[in-house]
């Protein structure tokens, strides 16, 4: 146990001191050569402090969803396959995406942000999204039916209702279906995914255990999409304001008066997969009591864990982000696409999903697929994604071109690349933008939007929906690049075999 705990403490480091390094040099940089100064030191404090809490809370809830979220969605997951039932397995499957959903705080961290409707309207329906694309992503997998081919059908008709709805609409809701899958729900679902595919069996088993975050992720842009089309948004924005903390006092009763509200937030989160566990278990899984007190540190884990890490990043890495990138854009506009593109290679590593992500991948094909490689893919398809959304803060282009564009390079590109890898890729996506995407970078590119005299509803917001779009294209151009090489690898090995064959006869012939 100690090794585990080691060892998620080091990538825990590894993931959040790059970021934190990138930030205090701009901070110091600034202060040394901008008349304005950088960061005031309630500021920096508030950083400090909420990096070291990223770091803690990272390595708790790592190892929380490790011991705990992937036994339970593994073990839900294969029993509702079991049951062979489609009037349990449908109602089951939506409640459970709209419970997960309700309870992520990724979604209330957009919802706050986006003025223009009801918090709690927007939660509803995003989650109604999720819950019905669970079950598409279910039946997919009993059926058997390709992961491109619904892919391609469901982003089609994404972009025929995206027509229809508002421009200042479009953004968020493409931002919505990448805050959906956050830190609690990305856990959960795949282990769903991979306990249904488990118990299917067959040769598409390990390639099918991937994809359901991928559908998941496009309900709730599609629900998004179409309560656009029936509320008036047009002619609202956003605001955006960059709070100051003066004193070290107040940055430490800034935090304490923050903390309740988190554990709160974290606990409703974590009831309704508990709950349903629970149920499962009375009267499904009777599981023995040896793996629930196993499971039930876990659950203590991940709850302190998250609540540590939403804690720092929402009170210390916040008001990091909106200063930046409003000192950046008044510096220069023209920095923040080259310091944005930085920060998001970096910002990625922290993502505490992403670490459950690329576990999985390596466990699942046996090492063809690593963490490392994963990693540094997603990294630089966030790297690109946040350089795209600070060029339209700068320009204010348009998010169509950006997404029709993007997306359809990505479903191009899966009709090409093997299966896993398109599964994988658009899981990836979901992932990459989750709570640092949330809390950091798109304040970033709001402060540096309200700066610049932008519109944040159809300038700013957006990023998110960047950092979801990227990873499909850089993922599955790795799978390409695997592909080819394969292909290479086995050709050499047929001209080899074909070489000994001809010494051979020649050898015969010969003698």
């Amino acid at each position: 146990m100690k090794n585990i705990v080691v060892e998620k403490l080091k990538e825990a480091l590894l993931s959040v001191l790059p970021l934190t390094a990138i930030v205090l040099i701009c901070h110091f940089v600034l202060a040394i050569f901008v008349p304005s100064g950088g960061m005031p030191l309630g500021t920096v404090l508030q950083f400090v402090i909420a990096a070291v809490l990223l770091i803690v809370g990272m390595t708790l809830f790592s190892l929380g969803a490790d011991i705990s979220m992937s036994p339970m969605g593994e073990r839900i997951g294969a029993h509702i396959t079991r049951s062979g039932k489609y009037y349990i397995l449908i109602p089951c499957c939506f409640l459970i995406g709209m419970l997960i959903t309700i309870a992520e705080p990724d979604l209330t961290v957009l919802a706050t942000q986006f003025p223009a409707i009801d918090d709690m309207t927007i939660i509803l329906t995003v989650s109604i999204g999720v819950g019905v694309f669970l079950v598409v992503s279910f039946l997919r997998v009993l059926k058997g039916v390709s992961l491109s081919l619904l892919l391609a059908v469901f982003y089609l008709l994404l972009f025929v209702i995206a027509s229809f709805a508002p421009d200042t609409f479009v953004a968020v809701a493409f931002d919505s279906g990448g805050v959906t899958t956050g830190p609690i729900t990305v856990p959960f679902l795949m282990a769903m995914g991979i306990g249904l595919a488990t118990v299917r069996g067959g040769k598409s088993s390990t390639d099918d255990s991937f994809g359901t975050v991928a559908l998941c992720s496009v309900g709730p842009i599609i629900a998004m999409l179409i309560l656009g089309i029936f509320c008036n948004v047009d002619g609202q924005s956003a605001e955006e304001t960059v709070t100051v903390v003066a004193t070290g006092a107040d940055v430490v009763l800034d935090f304490i008066r923050s903390l309740p509200h988190y554990l709160v937030e974290v606990a409703l989160a974590l009831l309704p997969i508990v709950g349903l566990f629970i149920l499962f278990q009375f009267i499904f899984l009777h599981l023995p009591w040896k793996s629930l007190a196993r499971i039930g540190v876990g659950i203590l884990y991940t709850y302190i864990g998250l609540s540590l890490f939403l804690l720092g990043a929402n009170v210390g890495f916040l008001p990091a982000g909106q200063f930046l990138g409003r000192t950046m854009a008044g510096l220069n506009e023209w920095l923040l696409i080259p310091i944005g593109m930085i920060m998001g290679f970096f910002v990625v590593m922290a993502e505490p999903a992403v670490r459950v992500l690329n576990r999985q991948v390596e466990e699942l094909t046996v090492g063809a697929i690593t963490k490392r490689a994963m990693l540094l893919m997603l990294s630089i398809g966030v790297a690109i994604a946040v350089g795209l959304a600070m060029l339209r803060v700068v320009l204010g282009i348009s998010i169509w071109y950006f997404l029709v564009i993007g997306y359809s390079a990505a479903i191009i590109l899966s009709f090409f690349v093997p299966k896993v890898f398109t599964a994988i890729a658009f899981d990836s996506g979901g992932v990459a933008s989750g709570p640092m995407t949330a809390t950091f970078m798109l304040p970033f590119a709001m402060g540096a939007c309200a700066e610049l005299g932008g519109n944040l509803l159809t300038d700013a917001f957006g990023l998110v929906a960047f950092v979801a779009m990227t990873p499909l294209i850089t993922i599955q151009i790795l799978g390409l690049s695997y592909s080819i090489k394969i292909k290479r690898a086995m050709l050499h090995s047929y001209a080899e075999q074909d070489t000994v064959a001809i010494i051979e006869f020649e050898y015969k012939e010969a003698v």
